[in-house]
């Protein structure tokens, strides 16, 4: 059926790449479509060598595309995460970086028109089941790419795409804090086990004796940090209401420090195996949430933005965050700015 090819638009979306697809082209049972996708992608194997994914994680990536099947949206999005060694797909949590190359997507294929100048895109995010605002600057009616924003982990500049979160709280793990509790001792060590849209665990660098500025190329050499780091996930993810981990992509692990570059808190991510090159959009939302909890490692270490705009350190560079507090201080609602490039519009083959 498919030895034709499937149509695909592979796009990077903030500091990602993916592949996005219309679900209609793709096989509507799951099993077969998750098959077919680790054949696209060159899964399992730790260079992709006969596939389009690109041996890392943050370069095996899709998002599913289809008509809104909510009235307060213009489009849904699946997404999911193709593990580069292992045959396993995985739609435990979402991508607010792929989420940046939704809505151009959306309009590329004629989900969403055009409205003038500048166009909003309601995206159902599937996979937490919540609603984002993605603003796309279509002069004359086309996706514009080039524009004067940049983001940290990607080279140039591009046309900006503002993102808006509304009801994050809770939305992988049912709550805000999955335990009840801002801070939780696992393994001896003090851990805030939160979800503001990415079920995360918030950690002290300097309690597994760093100083939160290493390369990622370092953590990644570190063998007794990662499988440290592992053991304390593995038991996290039960606490946090997701069961059995052990072949699940979250929670994400994040290590906070003091910020080195004038920004609000410095991290360093493991997703979950590998060292995150930035920091995923809806984790960066996260650990700015956390820094809000008193008892959390995050508070005792954030400079505090007086306009709850967060920078949020990582090893490339830093990634803008802005929490919509009101006069309670409960956060209502959150926010960024990507970018998105269409890579290639084509065909592409699975054996």
């Amino acid at each position: 059926m498919y030895e034709d090819g499937i149509p695909c638009l592979w796009m990077r979306g903030g500091t990602s790449k993916g592949a996005y697809f219309l679900a209609g082209d793709l096989p509507q049972n799951p099993a077969t479509r998750d098959s077919l996708l680790l054949r696209i992608m060159g899964s399992p194997d730790p260079r992709q060598i006969d596939g389009i994914g690109g041996a890392d994680p943050l370069t095996s990536k899709v998002a599913v595309l289809s008509a809104p099947t909510r009235e307060d949206a213009d489009v849904d999005y699946l997404f999911l995460q193709v593990f580069v060694d292992k045959a396993l797909v995985s739609d435990a949590q979402g991508c607010g970086n792929i989420l940046a190359g939704v809505g151009p997507v959306a309009i590329e294929r004629g989900l969403v028109q055009p409205t003038g100048d500048l166009t909003s895109v309601r995206i159902h995010m599937v996979n937490s089941g919540e609603v984002a605002v993605a603003k796309i600057e279509t002069p004359g009616g086309r996706v514009k790419y080039a524009g004067t924003a940049e983001i940290a982990g990607v080279p140039g500049q591009h046309a900006a795409i503002p993102l808006l979160f509304v009801n994050t709280a809770g939305s992988v793990c049912g709550a805000l804090l999955p335990t009840g509790n801002e801070v939780d001792v696992i393994d001896g060590i003090e851990a805030t086990l939160i979800d503001n849209g990415m079920p995360c665990v918030i950690l002290r660098a300097s309690d597994f004796g760093l100083t939160g500025t290493e390369t990622c190329e370092e953590l990644e050499a570190n063998a007794s940090l990662k499988e440290r780091v592992e053991r304390i996930r593995l038991k996290a993810g039960p606490m946090m209401n997701l069961a059995d981990v052990s072949n699940a992509s979250v929670p994400k692990m994040t290590l906070v420090s003091k910020p080195e570059r004038g920004g609000a808190i410095a991290t360093r991510s493991f997703i979950p195996h590998r060292i995150h090159a930035s920091v995923g959009v809806l984790a960066a939302v996260t650990v700015a949430t956390a820094t809000r909890l008193k008892e959390s490692p995050a508070a005792k270490l954030v400079t505090a933005p007086a306009d709850g705009r967060y920078l949020v350190e990582h090893p490339t560079g830093s990634m803008e965050v802005f929490l919509d507090i009101d006069d309670s201080g409960s956060i209502i609602g959150a926010g960024t700015i990507r970018t998105a490039r269409k890579l290639f519009d084509g065909t592409v083959f699975a054996q």
